[in-house]
């Protein structure tokens, strides 16, 4: 049972109650000095009696408290689980502390903060730490190298990540020094023969110089796979700018996955930009991780700042139906995770912060008419991309940064977290003293069949699943002579909870990934809706990121955020925002497609 608390909507029956609105003072003052005399200089105090409830506590959620409560409103969060953060959230491997020691650190998977985020950064310098200048983003620490590790004796490949140090001047960013820079890093890391990387690299000026209508209304429509076509080229083609680029780094495959979407967040802003060292986080590099597991680091301190802040948080809280009557949301029917102590709670606002497959089975049909947004909504795919976490007795840090195994063929990525974790030891702080390591790796692709058992990961058990992703990792990086991974250093392992039933009639995940086939776009809703009193957030809402992160979950809550203080004619400031970098020295060729577009010519590189 959870208590009551001053700020929580309470259960009744009638409608909620919407608040004083800066229009309804203007009426009622009957112009506009009787409006200034009423109306509070300060927004904060004019929102304090309103209410919101925020449903789901991710990253989505989180962020939408966050910003709503800097503003005064009274905001209560409800999260199914009973901790805070979501798929984001560290958990602990119950009963591995011994002797003070706390127990074994877990997570879905790991956690990436690429320096093209920009949205979230700003939010994690607003959450204090003791001793951090910058809050939570104070954190945050550089993964020096890619490794992207070759099984079958092939040679791995150590890719630097570090920014440039001194980024192109304006003038030197043209399209043949681009496509000079992209055969150079193809040249030094791949196998290609001369003929692919230059196809290769002329497919990525087309997207590079593609306005946005065509980027939107054509690219949108193609599948990555048939655009730099892949199926008519060698293996080494299709696995590392294939594969390489989607399955195993945004779950979804490369012969279904959006052109628009691979394009602008993978190739450019994480990879093209992120090197040439534009459009990041202040001076980020292109990869970074926390110092610590992810609730110590993160989201700990940001449920206490939310506390402070006033924000409620009701735990272990399974939102089961969105009610709507008369053009308003009136409730939320809520009840404890096994189905006990069922009620209905009010506010004025309402922000759906529930991951898609979830929010969904929430809306029923008289809130769909409302917004057919809503309907679409059952078009969006999700996929699993879900880790395992193997405690190793000996330090096994590999490669400064992500590991990516391109032969897998469960698309396994992986990061060694202890080299990261400043001022945190294995031995003396977690566990029973043995474990020195935490080896987190991530399948991406669950319905190919592997290499031990020829099963595919859900035909698996969880015993089958683990050593079939240990043989995996161990091919890809025990060869070229060196043994990297040892059987006898594998002390244990872990696997969120949240997916059951694997070798089973019916595995299940319920923490699963938004995917990006072709057409997903159009299917995505706003986070305002038709519903003046309800808003959505999570990393399925349009967003400028586009991509499935938490860096598009909290853009998303920014963007819900803005619309419920128009709903309410707040005076307070909005969210800033911040988009995806554009080049302004391609923004001229990008003019020049948009008239082609319009004609119905392709895009001037485009030679087929």
């Amino acid at each position: 049972m959870t208590t009551e608390h001053t700020h929580e909507p309470q259960e009744t029956s009638g409608p909620p109650h919407t608040g004083h609105t800066r229009r309804r003072f203007l009426a009622g003052a009957g112009g506009v000095a009787g409006a200034l005399a009423l109306w509070p200089a300060d927004p904060a105090k004019a929102a304090a009696g309103t209410r919101v409830a925020v449903l789901g506590g991710g990253v989505s959620g989180l962020s939408a408290a966050h910003e709503l409560a800097e503003r005064g409103y009274a905001v209560t969060v409800y999260e199914y689980y009973d901790a805070l953060g979501g798929k984001a959230r560290s958990m602990p491997v119950p009963g591995t502390g011994t002797d003070g020691r706390g127990d074994l650190p877990a997570e879905h998977g790991f956690r990436f903060f690429p320096g093209f985020y920009r949205n979230l950064p700003d939010t994690l310098r607003r959450i204090p730490v003791p001793g951090n200048a910058g809050g939570v983003h104070d954190n945050l620490v550089s993964g020096t190298e890619a490794l992207f590790a070759r099984a079958g004796g092939r040679p791995d490949l150590h890719f630097p990540l570090r920014r440039a140090t001194t980024p192109p001047r304006p003038g030197d960013l043209t399209l043949s020094w681009i496509r000079d820079q992209i055969l150079s890093v193809l040249d030094l890391g791949t196998r290609l023969p001369a003929h692919e990387a230059a196809y290769f690299a002329d497919r990525l000026l087309v997207h590079l110089t593609s306005c946005d209508a065509r980027r939107e209304n054509q690219w949108e429509k193609v599948a990555w796979w048939d655009f730099i076509r892949a199926e008519e080229m060698g293996e080494e083609y299709r696995t590392v700018l294939g594969v390489g680029q989607t399955r195993n780094l945004v779950a979804t495959r490369a012969e279904v996955a959006s052109t628009r979407t691979v394009g602008r967040v993978i190739i450019e802003a994480l990879l093209l930009w992120g090197l040439l060292g534009r459009g990041l986080d202040g001076d980020a590099d292109i990869d970074r991780v926390l110092n610590a597991p992810t609730s110590e680091a993160w989201i700990d301190p940001w449920e206490a700042h939310l506390r402070s802040l006033g924000v409620e948080f009701v735990l272990g809280t399974q939102v089961r139906d969105v009610r709507y009557d008369a053009g308003r949301v009136t409730g939320v029917r809520v009840s404890a995770r096994d189905g006990g102590d069922e009620r209905t709670v009010t506010a004025d606002h309402y922000i759906c912060a529930l991951p898609v497959e979830h929010a969904r089975a929430t809306w029923g049909p008289t809130l769909r008419a409302a917004d057919p947004q809503l309907a679409r909504c059952d078009a969006l795919r999700t996929d699993w991309m879900t880790g395992v976490m193997f405690y190793l007795r000996t330090p096994t840090p590999v490669v400064h940064g992500h590991i990516n195994c391109l032969d897998s063929p469960w698309s396994v990525t992986a990061v060694g977290q202890a080299q990261f974790w400043a001022g945190r030891d294995f031995p003396r702080d977690y566990g029973d003293g043995r474990a020195h390591d935490c080896l987190s790796a991530i399948i991406s692709e669950w319905d190919k069949p592997g290499i031990l058992y020829g099963k595919t990961a859900k035909e698996c058990t969880k015993e089958e699943v683990v050593a079939e992703l240990w043989a995996q990792l161990k091919d890809g990086l025990n060869d070229a002579g060196k043994t990297t991974l040892r059987d006898e250093d594998r002390l244990g392992w872990f696997m969120d909870p949240a997916v059951t039933g694997l070798g089973g009639p019916d595995p299940r995940n319920r923490e699963q990934l938004l995917i990006h086939p072709t057409g997903t776009l159009y299917n995505r809703p706003t986070a305002r809706t038709r519903i003046p009193n309800f808003f959505l957030a999570g990393d399925y809402v349009r967003t400028d990121v586009d991509l499935a992160t938490m860096e598009g979950a909290n853009e998303s809550a920014r963007l819900a955020v803005n619309a419920l203080l128009d709903a309410d004619n707040s005076g307070a400031d909005r969210c800033e925002i911040w988009e995806l970098y554009r080049p302004p020295e391609l923004e001229s060729l990008k003019r020049v497609d948009e008239v082609r577009y319009k004609l119905g010519l392709p895009n001037t590189f485009d030679l087929g």
